[in-house]
């Protein structure tokens, strides 16, 4: 926490990432564009950003793209944010998440656990559920097999899709279809990677959804911030945090 509040407290940092809600997945000399300082002086700033977790970077080909990670943010809102502070939040977080390019939207978390153990709250569909809003997840995860995801009380299927790559514990790769509603459903298929990566006594998760159109309802991304902060609590203090009841079939 205390590296996100120093990292936030800079208002160029902040403009950084505002650069990045913008449109997220520009390289350095993008960013360097929009301000008037050193290119030395924006990869500073982009390194406190990185090392709080805020931005993410992915290697293109020779360009390094840097990607804006809300999950601390999220972290950081359901420590302090009481259940009565909710409503609030999140009408004016719905102002601000609105963006203009999605294409592709990339979350990054740390958690106390181990590669085997975070594999099976990815696949199990009962832990699962504690987390992604009491959806459950069914699969027999073989490569080229498909996957449904439902809840009990909802009258239809949520989702679907095809596992492209499972390479336990380390790598899946899916297809997803949204069906929880006509609006996400004309979506059509876009791309869920997950890598584990361990580190030392801890597991660095990398979430990659990409093949999303240009405008993509938000309904499709805008939830991982919550699900993976929900994951982490689960992981490591057998805790759940309160999902919102718009989110939640019962």
């Amino acid at each position: 926490m205390d590296e996100v509040f120093k990292a936030l407290a800079d208002p160029t940092r902040r403009s950084l990432l505002d650069e990045l809600f913008r449109r997220d997945g520009q390289t350095l000399s993008e960013l360097d564009e929009r301000f008037a300082m050193t290119r030395f002086g924006v990869m500073k700033h982009l390194k406190q950003l990185e090392e709080a977790g805020l931005v993410v970077t992915k290697k293109r080909g020779r360009e390094k793209l840097h990607f804006l990670n809300p999950v601390p943010i999220r972290l950081v809102h359901d420590r302090w944010v009481s259940k009565y502070a909710e409503p609030w939040a999140a009408a004016l977080s719905d102002i601000k998440t609105r963006l203009e390019s999605p294409m592709e939207k990339v979350f990054e978390i740390y958690i106390r656990t181990t590669p085997e153990r975070l594999w099976e709250a990815i696949t199990n569909r009962e832990i699962r559920s504690k987390y992604q809003f009491g959806m459950q997840i069914s699969s027999d995860w073989t490569v080229g097999s498909r996957f449904e995801m439902g809840n009990p009380n909802a009258p239809a299927l949520l989702g679907e899709g095809e596992n492209l790559e499972v390479d336990p514990p380390r790598r899946l790769v899916q297809t997803m279809v949204a069906l929880w509603g006509d609006d996400v459903k004309a979506e059509g298929s876009t791309r869920i990677t997950w890598e584990i990566e361990p580190i030392g006594d801890s597991c660095r998760l990398l979430v990659t959804h990409d093949q999303l159109r240009e405008g993509a309802n938000e309904q499709l991304y805008g939830g991982w911030p919550m699900i993976l902060s929900g994951l982490k609590t689960w992981l490591e203090t057998g805790e759940l945090l309160t999902t919102p009841g718009s989110l939640l079939y019962t």
